[in-house]
């Protein structure tokens, strides 16, 4: 439920200047459109599987009948707007913004509900309420209508700055930083602000909880204590905290990351999850869908990301396109790294300073039993995988199956081709691949003493 906007992306290429003025000139290659606002949520969501009614109010103008064909597979029930159709369109150039152009988009009146918009909030195992700041959500019967149904039904509230407050006894609300200033007034930043800023408002709004989302850091979850009662709310500890962290991700254009994070929480909580654990997996929703190539990568026809090559990982080629694109130096280390240890530590941070991001070739279960034996690895790919991300000198990591990460690396190309120096770069067998493009080996220091196998055996004598 909410405002439904058509927005437009226009890209191009600009290498020269109008004569004019001094501004650029784009040549445009791409004008693509699509339903936003609460439209593009619903889009999200039809996309996954889901059965999708979208309450909202349109226009009865041409670009009202271009949302409807935009939104195939969503059931529409809307009522009339009384404006024309708001329309934002971006002018793109590569993977730079130049600017945006707003047309109908003032703030409109109210509009009137519909019986039929208010009746088709019943019988729902989830809503999404999609608050663009025009009208939709401040609808008395709207707000009535969620208010009846919030008591035994998940309603997850994405706002605005310039729309209604969420309705009272409503599961979650997300808003973001900026959002939350607005709202507050508070002071501050980062998790600080944003601890104070949740619970703030999850006392004047009145809501279950709210869940105040960082960017890229994830989100800060505020819900109401169950613990100590009376005492608790007294003591001024009427609410319990939780962080959310995103995963690792190099994130590109951000549109719809709120909405599809407001979507993915609505759906694990309409299969029982508590608040805590969907927004968890609406912030793991958002960062897959940036990951991925974002709302561009959501319309494409030729699969979900421009960059992406068989076998390699998207993030980790975007990451290499965005490095490479910018003059940078592209840096690779590999490894089975079945339990990280300080020797890794050092020599993953020395490989680091070679260039502008570090990509880890990673051995599979597969490929780590192959080598090892049978009892390897100690951890799986996906714990080695966290793991390695999880350090600030690993920018991507890839997973691969052979013996070796040749055929990896022939996909993406590494600059340099990192490794220990207990090794000489004329035994490598990545040297040779590496010339085939004009890539380097170099070897890093090496920290004798620090070694997996041996402390697989002290963990095994001490068990």
């Amino acid at each position: 439920m909410g405002d439904t906007l058509l927005d437009v992306d226009v890209s191009g290429t600009s290498e020269r200047l109008s004569p004019d003025a001094p501004v650029p000139v784009v040549d445009v290659r791409t004008d693509d459109r699509r339903a936003g606002g609460a439209g593009l949520v619903a889009t999200m969501l039809a996309r996954d599987g889901h059965d999708v009614t979208l309450v909202t109010v349109l226009s009865d103008d041409a670009r009202a009948d271009e949302i409807r064909a935009l939104l195939p597979g969503v059931r529409i029930v809307a009522g009339p707007s009384g404006v024309p159709t708001p329309v934002k369109t971006r002018v793109r150039v590569v993977d730079h913004a130049l600017v945006r152009i707003d047309e109908g988009c003032a703030t409109p009146p109210v509009p009137d509900a519909t019986e039929e918009m208010t009746a088709a909030l019943t019988g729902v195992d989830a809503v999404v309420v999609a608050d663009y700041g025009r009208g939709v959500a401040a609808a008395p019967a709207l707000r009535d209508a969620l208010s009846r149904i919030a008591v035994d039904t998940p309603v997850v509230w994405d706002p605005h700055p310039k729309g209604a407050a969420p309705v009272a006894g409503i599961s979650v609300a997300t808003p973001n930083s900026a959002e939350a200033h607005r709202f507050t007034d508070l002071d501050g930043d980062g998790v600080p602000f944003a601890t104070d800023a949740a619970a703030a408002l999850v006392e004047s709004w009145d809501v279950g909880a709210v869940a105040v989302t960082l960017g890229d850091r994830g989100a800060l979850v505020a819900h109401r204590s169950t613990a100590d009662g009376g005492a608790a709310r007294s003591a001024g500890r009427a609410v319990d905290t939780r962080f959310v962290p995103a995963p690792s991700v190099s994130a590109g254009d951000p549109c719809g990351a709120g909405d599809r994070l407001a979507a993915g929480v609505a759906v694990a909580l309409a299969s029982g999850a508590d608040v805590g654990d969907a927004v968890a997996a609406g912030v793991a929703d958002a960062s897959a869908y940036l990951a991925a190539g974002g709302v561009a990568a959501l319309f494409a026809d030729d699969g979900p990301a421009p960059v992406a090559v068989p076998g390699v990982d998207r993030d980790a080629m975007r990451l290499v396109h965005e490095v490479r694109s910018a003059g940078g130096t592209v840096v690779a280390t590999g490894g089975c790294f079945d339990l990280l240890h300080a020797g890794h530590a050092r020599t993953l941070s020395a490989a680091r300073a070679l260039g502008d991001c570090l990509v880890v070739c990673l051995n599979s279960d597969d490929s780590v039993r192959a080598l090892k034996g049978p009892d390897r690895p100690i951890m799986t790919q996906d714990d080695r995988v966290e793991l390695l991300l999880a350090l600030d000198c690993v920018d991507a990591v890839v997973v691969f199956d052979e013996h070796t990460p040749d055929e990896a690396l022939r996909r993406f190309r590494p600059d340099v081709w990192a490794k220990g120096g207990d090794y000489a770069v004329s035994d490598l067998p990545e040297t040779a691949t590496l010339a085939e493009w004009g890539g380097r080996v170099v070897t890093v220091p090496f920290h004798p003493g620090r070694s997996t196998t041996r402390l697989a055996a002290a963990l095994e004598h001490v068990g």
